[in-house]
């Protein structure tokens, strides 16, 4: 049926547009999609640092039990998980994003414990997810702890058959640790690790001084720190990187310098993200078209421990030129672009380093009021139960008489309620109570248990009420966390990153003899000698 059959009124039963001018049409559509992409896949929540697919991995492999003390399970089994749960997007992206967590090159502090080919620096693929095992590594289960306490939303997975968390509590500051990157519809986010002691130091600094500057959390918090290690040139980039939440550092390979009989420079570490079998194959395409002299063999000796690049000279070769050489045409020295972009209330925003920590505080702050709220509620029904029943021991022989001479339960508990003085709740409890309670041994570990409830709440209503008693929990929290799981910076940060290598610093100072000859030719002959 053609549209212009349609009366205007019947259009819309039949699925009609009335009125649509295709450039709005483009644009909503076109913003819908890309709101999609921005909240739904490529930029992280600030409050955990995980994008939805990181956050569903977490969580399937949590509520399957694969804890860091359990037995590995197939990798293909957690992907199909997380695919028909939560996640029913493509099998591959899954696989590579759980491949990505347990690659301790590419996190600072792996989230995912693999056991197989999980990848290596060379850019060699993962093995398949058939063939690889995986478990949540130790740290990751700080992201959970607490989830089954109330302390984050959930909600309905996509066919609306499970929950899922909107967020996950995590106690790990797992945004600035590891970091993150994403590209989405006109924007992208390129976030570097840190290290968890320093970032440990400088929440604390903020949560007792939330006028701290820049410069002061700067002395905490020097600059990034790769999984992978090398050296940072330069300090004012990372200032600037971290006051406006964007820039561009200046990330170098550390080497050494062996002397001997022929002197060879030794590459120990190399930039994050770079992939050390292209940066060699490039090295040595400059090699052979003479663009990189002075090196007459190129070795890799990398082994399970570590990284180790053999470089060996020449007899002339002076060290120090062939190695701004390799730093100015190879990927032993390459920039990393720091943008601070993540999610704040499901709107994207550029954040500067003091910002991404208030953020994090702000969200422990409120796990924390809502599991001390969980807790207190769960000890106050804890403790009227317990009281029902110590009513009930108290007046055994009522009790007892009344329950004997009861047709029903119903009847007992309406019975027990108007003539013990219990609660519905309470009431339920005597009936269900096993005669075992009524031993001495038994009364006083009720008698006790009250005692300890009587305190733990009392202990709750302070951390709520008492101004300063949820930071100090929230203190405590962090400072076991870094005593746990902080170790020690692997990324150097130095000064003179500001000058740029220049063409002539390329060039190796040789003496030279420059000799003119005596020509026949009367014009170069005038010509030099006027």
């Amino acid at each position: 049926m053609k549209a212009e059959s349609i009366p205007d009124e019947g259009r819309e039963e039949h699925g009609e547009v009335l009125d649509r001018d295709v450039v709005d049409e483009l644009k909503t559509s076109y913003l819908t999609y890309s709101m999609s992409v921005i909240v739904g896949r490529a930029l992280p929540d600030v409050r955990d640092g995980l994008k939805p697919v990181h956050r569903r991995i977490l969580y399937s492999m949590y509520e399957s039990g694969l804890t860091s003390k359990r037995p590995y399970r197939k990798s293909a089994r957690v992907v199909g998980e997380v695919l028909g749960k939560y996640h029913p997007h493509g099998d591959a992206a899954v696989y590579d994003t759980l491949v990505r967590m347990a690659q301790p090159f590419s996190m600072r502090y792996p989230l995912v414990d693999g056991q197989g080919n999980f990848g290596s620096l060379d850019g060699d693929s993962a093995a398949a997810m058939r063939y690889t095992e995986a478990r949540l590594s130790k740290i990751a289960e700080e992201m959970l702890v607490d989830i089954e306490e109330e302390t984050v939303d959930f909600v309905p997975n996509y066919d609306g058959t499970l929950k899922e968390p909107t967020v996950l509590p995590a106690r790990l500051p797992n945004l600035l640790v590891n970091g993150t990157t994403g590209i989405a519809v006109g924007m992208a986010t390129s976030m570097p690790p840190h290290n968890l002691r320093e970032v440990v130091d400088a929440l604390l600094l903020v949560l007792d001084n939330p006028e701290a500057d820049l410069r002061e959390i700067m002395n905490i918090i020097p600059g990034p720190d790769f999984p992978t290690g090398g050296i940072i040139v330069g300090k004012a980039p990372i200032m600037e990187a971290y006051h406006t939440g964007r820039g561009r550092i200046r990330v170098r390979a550390k080497t050494r310098l062996e002397v001997g009989k022929r002197s060879r420079i030794v590459v120990e570490e190399i930039p994050y993200q770079v992939n050390k079998a292209n940066m060699l194959e490039k090295m040595a395409e400059l090699i052979k078209a003479g663009d990189l002299q002075g090196i007459v063999d190129l070795r890799d000796e990398s082994d399970k421990e570590g990284v180790r690049i053999v470089i060996e000279l020449g007899r002339d070769a002076n060290a120090e030129i062939v190695l701004r050489n390799l730093f100015a045409h190879t990927d032993l020295e390459v920039t990393y672009s720091i943008i601070n972009l993540a999610l704040v209330n499901n709107e994207p925003r550029v954040l500067s380093l003091k910002e991404l920590l208030k953020h994090f505080l702000d969200h422990r702050r409120q796990v924390v009021r809502r599991r001390t709220e969980y807790r207190l509620r769960k000890s106050r029904e804890r403790l009227h139960i317990l009281e029902g029943l110590r009513l009930a021991i108290e007046r055994i022989d009522d009790t007892i008489k009344i329950i004997r001479s009861s047709s029903s339960p119903e009847e007992a508990r309406g019975r027990l309620m108007e003539r013990i003085g219990l609660s519905e709740r309470q009431a339920n409890a005597v009936l269900q109570m096993q005669l075992q309670r009524l031993t001495a041994l038994e009364r006083g570990k009720l008698e006790g248990e009250i005692e300890e409830l009587t305190r733990t709440i009392r202990e709750l209503t302070e951390i709520l009420q008492v101004p300063g008693r949820l930071e100090r929990v929230i203190r405590e929290e962090l400072v076991e966390l870094k005593k746990r799981y902080g170790d020690e910076r692997r990324t150097q940060i130095i000064e003179g990153g500001e000058e740029e290598v220049t063409d002539e610093d390329l060039i190796q100072r040789k003496d030279l003899v420059i000799s003119f000859l005596h020509s026949v030719n009367p014009r170069l002959h005038s010509f030099l000698h006027g």
